[in-house]
């Protein structure tokens, strides 16, 4: 070309652009009194002045940059795209501090938008895709709500069966006062609210009330039998009532304090509930020890002592629990009858009750990630992805949504043939999002078949990545025979799609974009009097331009200059072969005189695990629990012939996460047990006692087994 009929080489343009385009300061020099700083500036303040930048000086003349090439505005090649809700978009993506408010941070975001809309062009739009504090708003909304029913049920069943005003107000105003403290305790220890804070103040409010309830009765009971004045009685009372409340508050306490101690995402849940269940529970026996007996001291007096309990259905009641228990303590082998019944059908019922990790919630919105055959461009993924988008726009449930090509959510740069979409659905719908998940998974198949898709709710999502377990199931094939473990693994990834339930199936073989291999031979290259490495880095030059320098547009931004040959010259195997490069001597020859080019198909990516080598084939759940889909893996995976021998398996994925999160809460349960047998023993000193009064508690398990069953409610970290 041009170039090369001047003896020009590109790097040669590359050097004179960085010479020519220069600001430095040179030295100072004083004259007349004043002191003079020395600048050279030699800048391009723009494309003509850089298309005049001299590159040769010969016989005819000047040759200036704009004699061999032409200077113009470009882009810097892109390799990703965004987008939301089908247009070209910038997302931003706010990240909190650990200590911080997320709703805090959320309103002063919003407001910042808000200021900033009026300063938009006409054309450009503002729009927020996700706002975590929603959640954690609407969470909140649901445990204050959750609290208030729970209070007013509280004194519509104490005025029930006691039909005293006072006694009522005391045992419910205990639970605003222990909750307030609650409040003011996880301040003062840097907590914060959150799902599991909520869900254990909200879990505490029964337990408070009943220690108010039981503080007070036994303070009317006493006020009842006694004569003496009402001050020392009720102290009395309290004093009597010491050793039992703080039985019961402890071994509650004592039940909940382990849980700190659980490692892992399991542990990251409950040391916050550990925490505000232990101080709920610690500032209600305050309340209960000291608060109700001072309430009860001024409200309480001889006409609320001597009122008659309850009414026609407490007396039934009584009457019946009466009978009821002389028939047992008569004969107490009739308490088996109601025993064994219990614990046969809570064996059944923990037959069939599902398991899983973390509860199923609907959390509005869910993740949809996505990758292209390998070595697509990224203009046909996009042709791809904006038929998945049609889809979602012609879903009625769905409000908005964000797509990410060549990138994850979570910031990761990713090949041009992958990336996710995060979808945002409607508060008013009809149906579940596993529903609308289902439908838009079956849909996208269909019209999109050359597309690998996964979807998971962003909580799912995000707990995936923290663990490096992204996936409820996950099957670990190893193996050092490369061919042998791909073979198996499709096998694999084919017997366990046919699993009900079980969707989202890939075989974990991933391969690369297809490569053109360029071999220098080095004697070739030797009597054109270069070396390998020159030949990559002149190649490199050409093929991907070479950043000559940077020149200020206008303000503070810097726009790169790049010399670079035409698309047309680079486009194809064959272009890239007739390359022309400069030896040292001056002569030019092609690229192919020296190289070998071969094209090659994808290499699957090699995954090692404990130094070996391993594929992992994964897959989701739809409609099912994580326990028994497993189980119908596990009996899949014994199937002969389908896992070979030299191939040998583990199961990982979310079922791993669940029995290291398992064993922890069952050694803390069986622990809790422990601390609670002995803490009977001391209060009571009587083995017999603690024994029965422990096997009672334990009874209780069984009608929790049964309620799980019956409720369709799984058995995961939270149930546990």
């Amino acid at each position: 070309g041009r170039l090369e009929a001047r003896g020009l080489a590109l790097a040669d343009v590359s050097k004179a652009l960085s010479a020519s385009n220069t600001i430095s300061s040179v030295g100072r020099l004083e004259d007349h009194y004043k002191l003079y700083l020395a600048i050279v500036d030699d800048r391009a303040l723009d494309e003509r002045q850089i298309g005049e930048t001299v590159l040769l000086k010969s016989a005819s003349g000047l040759v200036r940059v704009g004699d061999v090439g032409s200077v113009t505005h470009a882009t810097v090649p892109q390799w990703i795209r965004v987008n939301a809700d089908g247009r070209d978009a910038v997302i931003f993506q706010v990240y909190q501090q650990p200590d911080a408010n997320t709703v805090q941070i959320s309103e002063q975001v919003q407001a910042k938008l808000r200021s900033y809309r009026s300063q938009l062009p006409p054309d450009l739009q503002i729009a927020s895709w996700y706002d975590q504090s929603q959640l954690i708003v609407s969470s909140a909304g649901s445990v204050r709500d959750a609290v208030f029913i729970g209070m007013c049920l509280a004194a519509a069943v104490l005025m029930l069966f006691l039909r005293n005003g006072k006694v009522t107000l005391i045992a419910i105003l205990t639970v605003p006062t222990a909750l307030a403290a609650t409040i003011l305790l996880l301040k003062v220890l840097h907590g914060s609210f959150n799902i599991m804070t909520l869900g254990g103040m909200a879990a505490a409010v029964g337990l408070i009330i009943d220690d108010a309830i039981v503080m007070v009765e036994h303070v009317i009971r006493r006020m009842r039998a006694s004569t003496a004045g009402r001050h020392a009685v009720v102290w009395q009372a309290a004093g009597e009532f010491t050793r039992p409340l703080v039985a019961s508050s402890l071994s509650t306490i004592v039940i909940f304090a382990p849980l700190a101690f659980l490692s892992g995402v399991t542990g990251a849940f409950f040391k916050a509930l550990s925490l505000t269940m232990a101080a709920s529970l610690a500032i209600s026996f305050v309340i209960a020890w000291l608060g109700v007996p001072v309430l009860a001291d001024h409200f309480l007096g001889a006409k609320d002592a001597n009122q008659k309990e309850g009414g026609a259905l407490t007396e039934r009641v009584h009457r019946g629990y009466e009978r009821l228990m002389r028939r047992i303590l008569a004969r107490p082998a009739l308490l088996l009858l109601a025993i064994v019944p219990l614990v046969l059908l809570a064996w059944i019922a923990y037959q069939r009750v599902g398991s899983g990790f973390m509860p199923v919630m609907d959390e509005g919105g869910f993740i949809l990630d996505y990758r292209a055959p390998s070595g697509t461009s990224l203009s046909e993924t996009d042709r791809l992805l904006r038929q998945v988008e049609r889809i979602l726009r012609a879903t009625p449930e769905v409000q908005t949504y964000s797509r990410r090509t060549g990138l994850q959510l979570g910031g990761g740069v990713t090949e041009a043939n992958e990336g996710d979409f995060f979808i945002r659905l409607k508060n008013a719908r009809e149906r579940g999002i596993e529903e609308v998940m289902s439908d838009v998974r079956a849909r996208v198949e269909q019209t999109v078949p050359g597309l690998e898709i996964e979807m998971a709710q962003l909580m799912e999502d995000l707990i995936g990545d923290l663990t490096a377990v992204p996936q409820p199931i996950e099957i670990k094939l190893y193996s050092d025979d490369g061919a042998l473990l791909q073979s198996t693994a499709k096998r694999v990834a084919a017997a366990i799609g046919k699993i009900p339930g079980v969707v989202d199936v890939l075989s974990g073989i991933v391969l690369a974009g297809d490569g053109l291999i360029i071999q220098v031979d080095r004697a070739k290259a030797g009597l054109e009097g270069m070396d390998p490495d020159a030949v990559t880095q002149a190649v490199a030059g050409l093929l991907a331009g070479s950043s000559a320098t940077t020149r200020v547009e206008s303000g503070p931004k810097l726009i790169p200059i790049r010399a670079w040959i035409p698309q047309s010259a680079r486009a194809t195997a064959d272009a890239i072969a007739g390359l022309r490069l400069r030896a040292p001597d001056g002569h030019f020859f092609p690229l192919q005189r020296v190289v070998t080019l071969t094209a090659v198909a994808g290499q699957p990516q090699i995954n090692r695990d404990d130094l070996k080598r391993m594929l992992a084939v994964t897959g989701r759940i739809s409609g099912r629990d994580l326990g028994s889909t497993i189980r119908d893996v596990q009996a899949v995976l014994l199937h002969p012939g389908l896992v070979p021998r030299g191939i040998y398996y583990q199961l990982g994925g979310t079922y791993a996460e669940q029995k290291q999160a398992f064993a922890g809460l069952i050694a803390v349960f069986a622990g809790a047990v422990a601390l609670v047998f002995l803490l009977l023993l001391v209060l009571y000193r009587s083995f017999q006692t603690s024994v029965a009064m422990l096997l009672t508690t334990l009874l209780a398990l069984s009608a929790v087994t049964i309620g799980l069953w019956i409720t369709g409610t799984e058995l995961n970290i939270s149930s546990m």
